[in-house]
């Protein structure tokens, strides 16, 4: 119960107070005049060795186009959008008028782009906003691909356009309270009923959830045991979606609790090609390569900033880029860029000639974020104090990076993973609790 302060308490409070206690903060170019903040994008300075080169006439021009509408439109307004844990929502007609939503889908409106220019536009939108590139990640590269792998053909002509044009949004439901890493044991129920079907259970951390059009939700179909797909349509009876507070990374990206409590889905809504949980992997399989480069977009704009803030920001009579130490961590941040990116397109490319495993995927997207964090974590180091400030980038970089480091497989898990691909033996159980012996 909260006891109402006295209005002798009330004057008391108000007269302890100063009088600029309740004055908005200076503009950060005006209290910090020395360094340009991250709402006036820094130029590229990552490319050192010149990987643009290996790109297509194509996948050079989606760069160029995203890279301007990011720094122009995203730039001037995220670190407003970061503090308060809000979606952009005027941003979304910009970032549709891209034409990357849908990435590498044929047909029905979507983009049609190689591997290799969607996981540019991936990173291009990261380098700017790693929630924007998570955004559209889930939206495309989960749920819009999951339709295109394993929809009908009536269900892809029915969403995909709309998709492809962000006029509606999606989410893709895995992940419950009780099982991440090991989402194959989900608990979410689909039980057949007249006409269709009847989803019971939960589903935690699904970004864009509370504002999604479409949800693609997993479910356990109780006939069959196995793993089935389903669209669900926004305000369906029985289900509800509420926002998760308190996040440190990724503020701006709507993350929800799902409660589906007797929802009706018709038969015309399930997904036919999701038979089992093996299914899921035909599209985790692209995920992961887009996922993989977001920490390269996310540390090439953290070198960027870097890159600019040690020329412009003094101290001892001199720019902080004339000291050794800083030149020696700039550098190794550089190094890791580079060889960062060339693991991102090597990766790009074995899935386009066929040849890319799960195991290859997973190493990509562990490894790459393990140099992220440790990118990331020297330019924190560079920019001192104002190291911990969104208007530089590097801060929130730093933050946003943590959630990528866990989602889609925890760094463990993909070593595992990869691990069980080179060597054939599984060690995601417990010896303990195997039924096999381990020797």
């Amino acid at each position: 119960m909260k006891v109402p302060a006295s209005e002798a308490q009330e004057n008391m409070l108000k007269e302890a107070k100063s009088t600029y206690f309740d004055l908005p903060a200076l503009d950060v170019s005006i209290a910090f005049p020395q360094a340009t903040p991250a709402s006036v994008f820094p130029p590229c300075k990552s490319d050192y060795y010149q990987f643009h080169d290996l790109l297509t006439i194509e996948e050079q021009a989606v760069r160029k186009k995203v890279r301007e509408c990011m720094e122009k439109e995203v730039a001037p307004i995220m670190a407003k959008y970061w503090e308060k844990a809000e979606f952009p929502f005027e941003i979304v007609p910009k970032l549709g008028a891209l034409h990357i939503a849908g990435g590498s889908i044929k047909g029905y409106g979507c983009p049609n782009l190689s591997i290799t220019a969607n996981a540019i536009a991936t990173a291009e939108v990261a380098r700017v906003d790693a929630s924007c590139s998570t955004f559209i990640l889930v939206h495309s590269s989960l749920a819009m691909l999951t339709i295109a792998l394993c929809g009908s053909e009536t269900q892809k002509q029915k969403y995909l356009p709309s998709l492809a044009e962000l006029k509606t949004i999606a989410c893709w439901a895995l992940t419950e309270p009780d099982y991440g890493s090991d989402a194959s044991a989900l608990r979410t129920t689909a039980r057949k009923v007249e006409g269709g079907w009847i989803l019971e259970g939960q589903k935690r951390w699904i970004g864009n959830s509370t504002f999604a059009d479409v949800l693609v939700i997993f479910a356990r179909n109780t006939s069959s045991n196995q793993i089935n797909g389903f669209i669900v349509k926004k305000d369906t009876p029985g289900l509800q979606a509420t926002k998760i507070d308190n996040k440190i990374g990724l503020r701006i990206v709507q993350n929800g609790d799902i409660l589906l409590k007797r929802v009706f889905v018709p038969d015309e809504d399930r997904l036919p090609g999701v038979n089992s949980f093996q299914d899921t992997n035909k599209v985790l399989a692209v995920s992961r390569v887009m996922v993989a480069w977001q920490p390269i977009g996310i540390s090439m704009g953290v070198y960027d900033m870097c890159h600019r803030y040690l020329k412009e920001r003094k101290q001892f009579g001199a720019p902080l880029a004339a000291f050794q130490i800083n030149q020696q961590k700039l550098v190794q941040m550089l190094g890791n860029v580079q060889a960062m990116f060339l693991i991102g397109w090597r990766l790009c490319k074995l899935y386009e000639s066929g040849k890319m495993t799960p195991g290859h995927a997973s190493m990509g997207k562990s490894w790459i974020t393990l140099k992220a964090r440790e990118t990331v974590s020297l330019g924190r180091e560079l920019l001192g104090g104002n190291g911990i400030l969104a208007d530089f980038l590097v801060a929130k970089a730093f933050c946003d990076l943590e959630p990528i480091y866990t989602y889609e497989g925890t760094y463990d898990i993909n070593t595992l993973v990869t691990g069980r691909e080179v060597t054939g033996i599984a060690s995601f159980k417990p010896a303990a609790l195997s039924n096999r012996s381990r020797l």
